[in-house]
């Protein structure tokens, strides 16, 4: 899979879009802000917008970014269009490492790094909670030992909530069971344990950290490896192929635009309340697995594409057991923040950011 020409103008629109938000990012002035799963979809989105402050006007002095990435080289071709920034360095660390990386002196955290697809919850178990555990931890006493520590911010999961037994919207105190005995709660898990260790660290060395609780979130920058289905759905798009669907699709899930998302994690980090989770996804992008599909067929009939049904099997992938997770984001409106790019208008973003050799 190949980035289309229109991805970086798309990413640099989406960048605008963010530091458009009214947001105090002035407070990040001259800061310097270390940025785990820097390589990865949601990190990446971080570093550009972070970087794009100071030449955009919103700050009076560049904030540095340090990315943490666990392949370096890798990381090199993803940022190529942004290797000249003086303000941009790179640590090649595994978050599975039971220990803490060398970084001095950060005032912020943005946590992002960690598998997010179930694909890698039954190949992978060990190293899908050890990011969010002692991977946190790690990060929270980097933090700890700085001379000025402002923020940590952890990317947590909509999936903390658990299997809760209705079709309600879950706002920040619903929680049902994770069987703590099955694989797939290796995610689940670890996140809530990563939420408790923010808590506990602010609660005993004052630190102030932030919990953000995203939904399904997408955008160009998504693994076309993803191994969820809208992804993989996204994907077929791209590449002129039917949908193929593994199941009745009748799970349903709120789908948030990428920009959307990241302006509600600053949100969190600039305006939010510290040691309290925040819910981030768009409630008025409910789909079914299903109605996503008819919805993408639909944005480009000259394509003539159908949905299959077909029994595929991935291997380590372990879906979801949660028929309905939906947000209420009552807690995040009630900072100032709003999503605002309807999933047809979200999908075709991601869609016309690739192209297919």
């Amino acid at each position: 899979m190949q980035i289309g020409k229109n991805f970086y103008g798309i990413l640099e629109d989406d960048v605008i879009t963010i530091i458009n938000h009214n947001l105090p990012w002035e407070v990040l002035s001259g800061c310097k802000i270390l940025v785990t799963g820097g390589s990865g979809f949601i990190g990446s989105y971080f570093i550009r917008t972070i970087l794009a402050l100071h030449r955009l006007h919103k700050v009076s002095k560049p904030v540095k970014v340090i990315a943490l990435v666990r392949d370096i080289e890798s990381a090199y071709k993803q940022f190529k269009d942004l290797l000249n920034y003086r303000d941009l360095s790179f640590i090649q660390w595994d978050l599975n490492s039971i220990a803490t990386p060398k970084i001095d002196n950060v005032n912020y955290i943005i946590h992002a790094g960690s598998n997010a697809s179930p694909r890698y919850y039954g190949s992978d178990p060990v190293g899908t909670l050890l990011p969010n555990s002692v991977g946190t931890a790690a990060l929270l006493d980097i933090l700890f030992h700085s001379d000025e520590p402002k923020g940590f911010l952890f990317i947590s999961s909509g999936e903390v909530y658990g299997d809760i037994k209705s079709d309600i919207k879950l706002n920040e105190s619903c929680y049902g069971v994770v069987d703590p005995s099955k694989v797939r709660a290796c995610y689940s898990e670890s996140k809530r344990m990563g939420e408790t260790m923010c808590i506990a660290w602010h609660h005993q060395y004052k630190l102030s950290t932030f919990i953000a609780r995203p939904f399904h979130t997408y955008g160009p920058g998504l693994s076309s490896q993803d191994g969820r289905a809208f992804a993989d759905f996204v994907f077929n798009v791209v590449r002129n192929e039917n949908i193929i669907m593994s199941s009745d699709g009748a799970v349903r899930r709120a789908f948030c635009y990428v920009s959307d998302a990241i302006a509600g994690f600053f949100t969190i980090l600039l305006k939010g309340n510290v040691a309290q989770p925040y819910n981030v996804g768009n409630s008025n992008g409910e789909l079914s697995i299903l109605e996503l599909a008819e919805l993408l067929v639909a944005l480009y009939p000259e394509k003539n594409l159908l949905i299959e049904r077909k029994n595929i099997s991935q291997n380590g992938y372990i879906p979801s057991e949660f028929l309905h997770l939906i947000p209420d984001v009552t807690k995040l409106n009630a900072l100032g923040w709003n999503a605002k790019i309807e999933p047809v208008i979200g999908f075709r973003r991601m869609i016309e950011a690739y192209k297919y050799e």
